[in-house]
């Protein structure tokens, strides 16, 4: 099992997504694996930067949970989740080696896109979709 944060980034009624360049594919949430001796909030931080250039400066804790059948790069098929509401500031900016796209998308027009499974599990719980 692998342990992964997600962030839900929301500016003036839009969302963040990513249109993820390796598996899984679809558009997602910031996310990642918490690296060993990280906590899930350093790793929150670091995922956040490393795939926006945004800067977290405040977080709250949404839900956690385990998925199956959420399988990774890695070849992981389970992974233990913790889900926050982020808010961030600066700029986005494209990760070319992790991202074929992203940027700031209504409610609407993220129903239309080919989610990431685990991510259109979250936005369902979520009541986003």
């Amino acid at each position: 099992m692998h342990y992964s944060v997600g962030a839900v980034i929301e500016r003036d009624g839009k969302y963040l997504l990513i249109d993820r360049k390796l598996p899984p594919f679809g558009f997602a949430g910031i996310a990642g694996h918490v690296d060993e001796g990280e906590s899930p909030e350093e790793t929150l931080v670091r995922e956040v930067m490393e795939e926006s250039g945004l800067k977290v400066f405040k977080y709250k804790f949404l839900f956690e949970e385990e998925l199956k059948n959420n399988i990774c790069v890695a070849g992981v098929d389970v992974h233990y989740w913790k889900v926050y509401r982020c808010e961030v500031s600066g700029e986005i900016s494209l990760n070319k080696e992790e991202e074929k796209s992203i940027g700031w998308y209504t409610v609407e027009e993220i129903k239309n896109f080919y989610l990431e499974p685990a991510w259109q599990y979250c936005f369902k719980k979520l009541g986003m979709i």
